[in-house]
């Protein structure tokens, strides 16, 4: 399961162009009862993602992390079935350097635990444009 993200993987993506926005893929599942101990206790997965979007939002002018699609995921076509997600969410942030930064803000690492309470598993994916818009 993968609810963290690793020094390495963050210095990774920050070996990119840090001028560059960036559009993060994030899968979701929840999990039925959020981990206990992260002030979330009792919630449901869903509920305590909520808090965790809440207090995130307050760190949006800070970097920019705006969703811009969030949709239920259904059935997977292509990939493995055992993959399963409850939901797909489209952040954008202004530059991938606003993205690197959140990550190593202490406001931010504060609240990150809520989120890994909230979830039984996900991803976030670094997607860049390239297709013009329409």
């Amino acid at each position: 399961m993968h609810k963290h993200a690793s020094t390495a993987q963050i210095d990774a993506v920050a070996e990119s162009d840090p001028d560059q926005p960036v559009v993060m893929l994030n899968l979701l599942r929840y999990r039925e009862t959020a981990e206990s101990g992260y002030g979330v206790d009792g919630m449901s997965g869903e509920a305590a993602y909520r808090e965790y979007g809440r207090r995130f939002a307050e760190l949006h002018p800070r970097f920019g992390g705006e969703p811009i699609w969030m949709g239920r995921a259904g059935h997977t076509a292509i990939g493995p079935t055992s993959e399963q997600w409850d939901i797909a969410i489209l952040v954008r942030y202004p530059t991938r350097a606003q993205f690197v930064a959140m990550f190593r803000d202490p406001d931010y690492l504060a609240i990150a635990p809520i989120r890994a309470a909230a979830l039984e598993d996900s991803r976030i994916i670094e997607t860049t444009q390239l297709l013009p818009r329409v």
